[in-house]
């Protein structure tokens, strides 16, 4: 008993050590990320100081509305992996979603989608997923994919902890450039990127909306292609429609 009871306490101390190490980490990504277009704002506005020309006022205050935008922007992001109260669910056609987020099709891009006519509408809260979906449609885009499919499917009962219910499955697979093999371990954590100039935001704020509604995403295995899966629990509203 003495010995499993400080496996216990070791465990529950390597949980606190990794929470406070993440907290750390995303003050000191906070502080970085608003530190530098506070030095771009100081910077814009002496230089306006010094000239006091029309011309200069004008352009200061162009190159200060993109500084304070990137920094909302940045916040923004900060602010969808915080922990929120719970959600209000709606009834959500998820195909609809789907083809919301991924219209229009940039030229030169093939979207194929494979999806369940029998899939019924969830009870989910539409904002934050159609968040997830456009963060992955994005991420996509950004790793120059010329095809990208996305499939839906139901699965039976078993594949999601807690819930015995048949689970929605979707497929987000794409042939962009890969992953890097370093990376992978940590993908889902927040500012872990692969791409030049990546916030490393994207990811993370995906498996949040996911684990706020009891489900979860996973990078599969596949030699050729990045292929996410997603993971949500169906569970039935009071709308009978199918997502067809």
């Amino acid at each position: 008993m003495v010995p499993e009871a400080r496996r216990s306490e070791a465990q529950l101390l390597q949980r606190r050590y990794a929470t406070a190490e993440a907290v750390a980490r995303i003050a000191l990504e906070l502080a970085h990320e608003v530190k530098n277009p506070l030095a771009a704002l100081r910077g814009t506005a002496q230089w306006m100081a010094e000239r006091q020309t029309h011309a200069a006022i004008e352009e200061g205050c162009a190159r200060l509305l993109a500084e304070f935008d990137r920094i909302r922007e940045r916040i923004d992001a900060f602010l969808q992996l915080a922990p929120r109260a719970a959600l209000s669910m709606e009834s959500v056609n998820i195909h609809a979603l789907i083809h919301d987020v991924c219209r229009p099709v940039p030229e030169g891009v093939e979207l194929r989608l494979v999806l369940d006519p029998s899939l019924p509408e969830l009870s989910a809260h539409g904002a934050r997923l159609r968040q997830a979906l456009e963060n992955l449609w994005r991420n996509a885009l950004e790793a120059h994919a010329r095809t990208i499919e996305i499939e839906t499917r139901v699965a039976q009962g078993g594949t999601l902890p807690g819930h015995k219910g048949p689970v929605l499955q979707i497929c987000f697979r794409s042939d962009g450039d890969p992953i890097p093999e370093a990376i992978r371990p940590q993908l889902f954590d927040p500012f872990v990127t692969g791409k030049d100039g990546g916030s490393g935001l994207g990811l993370a704020i995906v498996q949040r909306v996911l684990q706020e509604h009891g489900g979860h995403i996973r990078l599969a295995d596949d030699r050729h292609h990045t292929r996410f899966i997603l993971h949500l629990p169906i569970r039935r509203t009071h709308n009978p429609e199918r997502c067809a």
